[in-house]
C-alpha cells in the first residue's frame, strides 16, 4: 500500500489541487480555443504579472502535456461536478476504512498515478531537453524546462522571463530563441543588487514586460486588476506559510509525515502559475488549511513529536521524490520550502505602496537581495534562517549535477548550520529522478542514525 493513498484521498482540497494540476492540458485547450484567451509561459513563481490581463492565462508548461493518469480518476473528476469533490473524498475515505481489497488497490494506483505522473513527465523532458541539444553542463531543471518548450512552446504567446542570480537560468532563457518558431520572449532584468536606483531600475523594466503584454493582450494594463489579483496572491501566500509554519511545527500532524510531505510537493508544483486559476486556487489553499486544521482539533491524524524534522532542499532544480518516504522510513519527517527559502511567500506591499507595479518591484527586489541573493553568504543565511524558523533538526542539501550557482555553497552552508544553529547536515548528489535510489537510502540511513 502506498505510504500516503491512505491519507491523501480524505483531503478534498488536496484532490482538487492535483486534479486541477493534471488536467492543466484541457483546461487551457478551453481556454484558448473556445474562450480565446491566450497562454503566456511562465517558470518558477513569476505568474503574477499575467494575472494582470484578465485573458491572458499564465501556465507553467509542463501543465500543457497530457499525464497518463488512472482512469478512475478521470472519472472521479466528472463526478465532482455532479457531487462536489467535498462528497467524493468522503466516499473515498468512507471505502478505504472498509478495507476492501480490490476495492482499495484501485484507490492507491489511483493515488500512485498523481504521485508518478509529474515525475516520470519531467524525465520524459530532461530527455527530451538532452536529444534537442540542451547543453550538458545546465542542471535537471533547465534540462526539462528546455524539453517543455521544445514540446508545447508552439501553444503560447510568449515567454514571461525573468533574469535571476543563476548564470545558467540566464543563458537557458537565451536558448529559447534557438527553439523552431519560437514565441516571442519578453524579458524582465531584475537588478542583481539593491543599490543606487536599482529598484527604480526595475520597476521601469516591469513597466516594459508590461507593455509587452499589453501588445499581446490587446487590452491597456488596469492597475485596479493586478492589485486585485495581488490580494488574492497575497492570501495564496499566507495559506502556504501557515501549513509550514503554523502546522509544519505541531507535534501532531492531521496525516502521516510521508502524506504530509506529498502535499507539500504538489504545492511545490502547483504553486509556479496557481493552476491557472488563481482565485480557484486561493479557494483551494483556504480548504486544505481548514481541513488540516479540524484533523487536528478532532485529534484525527498521527503524533509525531518524537520525529525529528527535516528540510530538503533545493528541489526546484531537481531532486530524488523518494526521499521524504525514505526518511519516514527512518523514523523523521520531511519538509520542503524552496519558495519560502527564496523569499516568495513574502506578501507583495500592495497595503503599503499604492502603484501596484512598484509594490512588485519592491517584492522582487527583497527576494532578489535576501532570498536568493547576490552571494553564497547572503544565500546561505537564508537556508539559516528558515532551518532556525522551523526548528529544523537537520538539513539535506541538494547538490544538482551542473548548478553552478546553487550547488557549490554547500561548504559554506554546512559550516554555518554546524556553528550558529548546532545541527547536522548532509549532501546528496542528484542527476535524474530515479537514479541511484539505493545510494540515497544507504546516505540518507546513516544521516538519520545520528538521531537515534
Amino acid at each position: 500500500m502506498s505510504l500516503i493513498a491512505d491519507e491523501i484521498v480524505r483531503f478534498s482540497s488536496v484532490l482538487r489541487i492535483s486534479y486541477n494540476l493534471l488536467t492543466g492540458r484541457d483546461y487551457l485547450k478551453r481556454k484558448k480555443f473556445r474562450e480565446k484567451k491566450k497562454l503566456i509561459s511562465i517558470a518558477l513563481p513569476f505568474s503574477d504579472l499575467v494575472y494582470g490581463f484578465p485573458n491572458l492565462v499564465p501556465t507553467f508548461p509542463i501543465r500543457m502535456h497530457t499525464f497518463e493518469m488512472h482512469k478512475y480518476l478521470t472519472y472521479l473528476g466528472s463526478a465532482s461536478r455532479i457531487f462536489g469533490w467535498k462528497n467524493v473524498s468522503n466516499f473515498l475515505g468512507i471505502i478505504k476504512n472498509l478495507n476492501i481489497g480490490d476495492v482499495n488497490k484501485i484507490i492507491d494506483e489511483i493515488i500512485n498515478d498523481v504521485i508518478d505522473a509529474v515525475n516520470n513527465k519531467y524525465n520524459e523532458m530532461y530527455e527530451l531537453g538532452i536529444e534537442n541539444g540542451v547543453p550538458t553542463d545546465f542542471c535537471y531543471g533547465i534540462k526539462s524546462l528546455y524539453g517543455m518548450h521544445v514540446s508545447k512552446g508552439k501553444n503560447v504567446e510568449a515567454n514571461l522571463n525573468y533574469t535571476i542570480r543563476c548564470s545558467a537560468w540566464n543563458k537557458y532563457l537565451e536558448s529559447l530563441k534557438t527553439i523552431e518558431n519560437p514565441a516571442k520572449q519578453i524579458w524582465i532584468d531584475i537588478p542583481p543588487r539593491n543599490i543606487g536606483n536599482a529598484l527604480e531600475l526595475l520597476t521601469e523594466n516591469l513597466y516594459d514586460g508590461i507593455r509587452e503584454l499589453e501588445k499581446i493582450s490587446g487590452n491597456n494594463y488596469d492597475r485596479n486588476i493586478l492589485r486585485n489579483h495581488f490580494q488574492v496572491a497575497n492570501e495564496i501566500r499566507n495559506y502556504y506559510k501557515t501549513i509550514l509554519y503554523d502546522i509544519s511545527t505541531l507535534g501532531f500532524y492531521p496525516c502521516n509525515p510521508a502524506t504530509f510531505s506529498e502535499i507539500l510537493v504538489i504545492l511545490n508544483n502547483s504553486f509556479q502559475d496557481y493552476n491557472s486559476n488563481a482565485i480557484r486556487y486561493r479557494d483551494n489553499m483556504a480548504s486544505l488549511v481548514k481541513e488540516m486544521k479540524e484533523r487536528i482539533r478532532n485529534k484525527i491524524g498521527m503524533d509525531v513529536s518524537k520525529m525529528p524534522r527535516i528540510l530538503i532542499t533545493p528541489m526546484f532544480g531537481g531532486w530524488e521524490p523518494k526521499s521524504h518516504e525514505i526518511i519516514y522510513e527512518l523514523g523523521g519527517r520531511a519538509f520542503y520550502a524552496d519558495w519560502d527559502i527564496l523569499l516568495l511567500l513574502e506578501e507583495i506591499p500592495i497595503t503599503k505602496i499604492s502603484d501596484p507595479v512598484e509594490a512588485y518591484a519592491h517584492y522582487l527586489m527583497n527576494a532578489t537581495k535576501n532570498g536568493i541573493g547576490c552571494d553564497n553568504d547572503t544565500l546561505t543565511d537564508s537556508y539559516l534562517r528558515l532551518a532556525r524558523n522551523l526548528r529544523a533538526d537537520g538539513l539535506v542539501f541538494i547538490q544538482v549535477f551542473g548548478c553552478h550557482s546553487i550547488s557549490n555553497c554547500y561548504a559554506m552552508l554546512k559550516d554555518k548550520l554546524r556553528r550558529e544553529l548546532e545541527i547536522p547536515s548532509i549532501a546528496l548528489n542528484f542527476n535524474r529522478i530515479g537514479e541511484n535510489i539505493e545510494q540515497v537510502k544507504t546516505r540518507l540511513g546513516a544521516f538519520m542514525e545520528m538521531f537515534n
